[in-house]
Protein backbone atom coordinates (compact mmCIF):
# COMPACT_ATOMS: atom_id res chain seq x y z
CA UNK A 1 0.00 0.00 0.00
CA UNK A 2 1.56 3.23 -0.81
CA UNK A 3 0.95 6.39 1.56
CA UNK A 4 1.37 9.98 0.86
CA UNK A 5 2.98 11.77 3.97
CA UNK A 6 2.00 15.37 3.97
CA UNK A 7 3.55 17.89 6.69
CA UNK A 8 5.85 20.61 6.76
CA UNK A 9 9.50 19.47 6.01
CA UNK A 10 10.62 19.76 9.34
CA UNK A 11 7.20 18.19 10.69
CA UNK A 12 8.44 14.73 9.47
CA UNK A 13 10.13 12.13 11.50
CA UNK A 14 12.99 10.22 10.12
CA UNK A 15 11.34 7.80 12.73
CA UNK A 16 7.98 8.02 11.42
CA UNK A 17 8.90 7.81 7.99
CA UNK A 18 11.33 4.26 8.68
CA UNK A 19 7.93 3.19 10.75
CA UNK A 20 5.90 3.30 8.13
CA UNK A 21 8.37 1.49 5.79
CA UNK A 22 9.15 -1.19 8.22
CA UNK A 23 5.23 -1.61 8.22
CA UNK A 24 5.19 -2.31 4.82
CA UNK A 25 3.83 0.75 3.45
CA UNK A 26 5.62 2.50 0.56
CA UNK A 27 5.60 6.52 1.53
CA UNK A 28 5.64 9.46 -0.83
CA UNK A 29 6.68 12.48 1.08
CA UNK A 30 4.68 16.21 -0.06
CA UNK A 31 5.91 18.96 2.12
CA UNK A 32 3.51 21.35 0.75
CA UNK A 33 -0.76 21.73 -0.08
CA UNK A 34 0.03 22.59 -3.43
CA UNK A 35 2.51 19.24 -3.83
CA UNK A 36 -0.28 17.22 -2.04
CA UNK A 37 -2.70 18.11 -4.43
CA UNK A 38 -0.56 16.98 -7.24
CA UNK A 39 0.47 13.68 -5.76
CA UNK A 40 -2.88 12.67 -3.56
CA UNK A 41 -4.29 10.47 -6.13
CA UNK A 42 -1.23 8.17 -7.07
CA UNK A 43 -2.20 6.31 -3.40
CA UNK A 44 -4.22 4.55 -1.12
CA UNK A 45 -4.31 7.15 1.70
CA UNK A 46 -3.67 9.99 2.36
CA UNK A 47 -1.40 11.30 6.09
CA UNK A 48 -2.46 14.97 5.85
CA UNK A 49 -1.17 17.57 8.71
CA UNK A 50 -3.44 20.50 8.87
CA UNK A 51 -0.80 22.62 9.78
CA UNK A 52 1.02 23.53 5.80
CA UNK A 53 3.29 26.06 4.86
CA UNK A 54 1.35 27.13 1.75
CA UNK A 55 -2.44 26.05 2.11
CA UNK A 56 -4.52 25.55 4.92
CA UNK A 57 -4.80 22.08 5.70
CA UNK A 58 -8.46 21.90 5.39
CA UNK A 59 -8.65 22.92 2.07
CA UNK A 60 -6.75 20.66 0.81
CA UNK A 61 -8.22 17.91 2.59
CA UNK A 62 -11.78 19.17 1.14
CA UNK A 63 -9.76 19.61 -2.07
CA UNK A 64 -8.95 16.37 -2.07
CA UNK A 65 -12.19 14.68 -1.32
CA UNK A 66 -14.01 16.76 -4.07
CA UNK A 67 -11.98 14.55 -6.31
CA UNK A 68 -11.17 11.20 -4.80
CA UNK A 69 -12.46 9.09 -2.36
CA UNK A 70 -8.69 8.27 -1.03
CA UNK A 71 -8.78 7.84 2.59
CA UNK A 72 -7.72 10.50 4.48
CA UNK A 73 -5.93 10.57 8.43
CA UNK A 74 -5.63 14.46 9.34
CA UNK A 75 -3.77 15.59 12.40
CA UNK A 76 -3.63 18.68 14.70
CA UNK A 77 -1.62 20.22 17.27
CA UNK A 78 -4.79 22.10 18.46
CA UNK A 79 -6.25 19.37 20.47
CA UNK A 80 -9.46 20.63 20.56
CA UNK A 81 -12.85 18.59 19.86
CA UNK A 82 -13.57 21.75 17.08
CA UNK A 83 -10.77 21.40 15.14
CA UNK A 84 -11.11 17.82 15.12
CA UNK A 85 -14.96 18.11 14.18
CA UNK A 86 -13.77 20.36 10.75
CA UNK A 87 -11.32 17.83 9.94
CA UNK A 88 -14.18 15.38 9.81
CA UNK A 89 -16.72 17.99 7.69
CA UNK A 90 -13.75 18.88 5.42
CA UNK A 91 -13.49 14.82 4.33
CA UNK A 92 -11.13 12.93 6.67
CA UNK A 93 -11.90 9.95 7.71
CA UNK A 94 -10.34 10.11 10.87
CA UNK A 95 -7.97 13.05 12.57
CA UNK A 96 -5.95 12.43 15.22
CA UNK A 97 -4.34 14.92 18.41
CA UNK A 98 -0.63 15.64 17.68
CA UNK A 99 1.60 14.09 19.49
CA UNK A 100 0.63 10.32 19.24
CA UNK A 101 1.72 7.03 19.33
CA UNK A 102 2.83 5.30 16.57
CA UNK A 103 1.35 2.28 17.26
CA UNK A 104 -2.18 3.90 17.18
CA UNK A 105 -1.27 5.61 13.95
CA UNK A 106 -0.85 2.26 12.51
CA UNK A 107 -4.06 1.00 14.19
CA UNK A 108 -5.98 3.61 12.77
CA UNK A 109 -4.87 2.94 9.42
CA UNK A 110 -5.80 -0.26 9.75
CA UNK A 111 -9.29 0.71 11.25
CA UNK A 112 -9.78 3.22 8.39
CA UNK A 113 -8.82 0.69 5.44
CA UNK A 114 -11.07 -1.80 6.80
CA UNK A 115 -13.64 0.58 6.79
CA UNK A 116 -13.32 1.93 3.16
CA UNK A 117 -12.48 -2.11 1.78
CA UNK A 118 -14.40 -4.10 4.60
CA UNK A 119 -18.01 -4.43 3.26
CA UNK A 120 -19.29 -7.93 3.69
CA UNK A 121 -21.16 -9.38 0.38
CA UNK A 122 -24.19 -10.10 2.23
CA UNK A 123 -23.86 -6.23 2.85
CA UNK A 124 -23.13 -5.21 -0.58
CA UNK A 125 -26.45 -4.74 -2.03
CA UNK A 126 -29.26 -3.24 0.17
CA UNK A 127 -32.47 -2.85 -1.06
CA UNK A 128 -35.73 -1.20 0.77
CA UNK A 129 -38.67 -0.99 -1.67
CA UNK A 130 -37.98 1.51 -4.59
CA UNK A 131 -34.42 2.03 -2.49
CA UNK A 132 -31.55 0.10 -3.49
CA UNK A 133 -28.21 1.24 -2.22
CA UNK A 134 -25.31 -0.77 -4.01
CA UNK A 135 -21.90 -0.68 -1.89
CA UNK A 136 -19.74 -2.07 -4.86
CA UNK A 137 -20.59 0.72 -7.26
CA UNK A 138 -21.37 3.34 -4.21
CA UNK A 139 -24.65 4.45 -6.33
CA UNK A 140 -28.06 5.19 -4.77
CA UNK A 141 -31.38 4.47 -6.40
CA UNK A 142 -34.78 5.87 -5.77
CA UNK A 143 -36.72 3.86 -8.20
CA UNK A 144 -35.06 4.78 -11.98
CA UNK A 145 -33.37 8.03 -9.97
CA UNK A 146 -29.91 8.37 -9.21
CA UNK A 147 -29.37 9.99 -5.81
CA UNK A 148 -25.89 11.94 -5.76
CA UNK A 149 -24.38 11.52 -2.36
CA UNK A 150 -20.69 12.73 -0.95
CA UNK A 151 -18.71 9.64 0.52
CA UNK A 152 -19.97 10.34 4.13
CA UNK A 153 -23.64 10.65 3.19
CA UNK A 154 -23.26 7.14 1.32
CA UNK A 155 -21.93 5.10 4.07
CA UNK A 156 -23.92 6.89 6.96
CA UNK A 157 -26.96 6.07 4.68
CA UNK A 158 -25.58 1.89 3.88
CA UNK A 159 -24.67 1.67 7.49
CA UNK A 160 -28.51 2.62 8.86
CA UNK A 161 -30.67 0.64 5.94
CA UNK A 162 -28.23 -2.63 6.80
CA UNK A 163 -29.19 -2.26 10.22
CA UNK A 164 -33.31 -1.48 9.40
CA UNK A 165 -35.26 -0.69 12.59
CA UNK A 166 -32.21 -1.10 14.99
CA UNK A 167 -31.59 2.82 16.78
CA UNK A 168 -28.15 3.41 16.54
CA UNK A 169 -26.28 6.21 18.87
CA UNK A 170 -24.69 9.10 17.50
CA UNK A 171 -21.49 7.61 19.27
CA UNK A 172 -21.82 4.76 17.55
CA UNK A 173 -22.34 6.13 14.35
CA UNK A 174 -18.72 8.76 15.05
CA UNK A 175 -17.30 5.63 15.11
CA UNK A 176 -18.36 3.62 12.29
CA UNK A 177 -18.07 6.19 9.83
CA UNK A 178 -16.16 9.11 11.10
CA UNK A 179 -13.66 6.65 13.03
CA UNK A 180 -14.01 9.23 16.41
CA UNK A 181 -13.49 7.21 19.58
CA UNK A 182 -16.61 6.34 21.26
CA UNK A 183 -17.16 9.35 23.22
CA UNK A 184 -20.93 10.67 24.65
CA UNK A 185 -21.88 14.16 22.79
CA UNK A 186 -24.17 16.22 23.95
CA UNK A 187 -26.89 17.83 22.40
CA UNK A 188 -25.92 20.69 20.42
CA UNK A 189 -22.18 20.05 20.38
CA UNK A 190 -20.21 20.27 17.04
CA UNK A 191 -20.16 16.81 16.21
CA UNK A 192 -23.90 16.52 17.29
CA UNK A 193 -24.43 18.75 14.26
CA UNK A 194 -22.35 17.34 12.11
CA UNK A 195 -24.50 13.94 11.96
CA UNK A 196 -27.84 15.82 11.87
CA UNK A 197 -26.55 18.07 8.78
CA UNK A 198 -25.87 14.68 7.01
CA UNK A 199 -29.08 12.97 8.13
CA UNK A 200 -30.61 16.10 7.21
CA UNK A 201 -28.91 16.59 3.75
CA UNK A 202 -29.93 12.44 2.86
CA UNK A 203 -33.67 13.48 4.03
CA UNK A 204 -34.00 16.03 1.54
CA UNK A 205 -32.62 13.86 -1.18
CA UNK A 206 -34.92 11.26 -0.82
CA UNK A 207 -37.33 13.14 -0.29
CA UNK A 208 -39.19 12.08 2.13
CA UNK A 209 -37.92 12.25 6.37
CA UNK A 210 -39.38 8.93 6.95
CA UNK A 211 -36.55 6.90 5.72
CA UNK A 212 -34.60 7.86 8.47
CA UNK A 213 -36.06 8.13 12.26
CA UNK A 214 -34.55 10.77 14.70
CA UNK A 215 -34.88 9.02 18.24
CA UNK A 216 -34.84 11.86 20.69
CA UNK A 217 -31.70 11.89 23.09
CA UNK A 218 -30.15 8.71 21.57
CA UNK A 219 -30.06 8.93 17.87
CA UNK A 220 -31.60 7.52 14.86
CA UNK A 221 -33.15 4.52 13.15
CA UNK A 222 -33.87 3.29 9.73
CA UNK A 223 -37.47 2.71 9.09
CA UNK A 224 -37.90 -0.07 6.66
CA UNK A 225 -41.96 0.00 6.90
CA UNK A 226 -41.32 2.93 4.39
CA UNK A 227 -39.99 0.27 2.24
CA UNK A 228 -42.07 -1.93 2.75
CA UNK A 229 -44.85 0.55 1.58
CA UNK A 230 -42.79 1.38 -1.34
CA UNK A 231 -42.80 -2.35 -2.86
Amino acid sequence: MHVLLVGDENGISDCLLRGLRQQGYGVVEAYTGAQALKAHDETDLVLLDLQLPDIDGLEVCRSIRAVSDTPIISFTEERSELVRVLGLQAGADDCMDKPYGFRELVARIDAVMRRVGGVAESTKLVEHGALRINAATREVLLGDRLIETSRKEFELLHYLASNPGIVVSRRRLMAEIWGDPMRNYPAGSAVSRTIDTHVSTLRRKLGSSAWIRTVRGVGFTFADEVGARAR
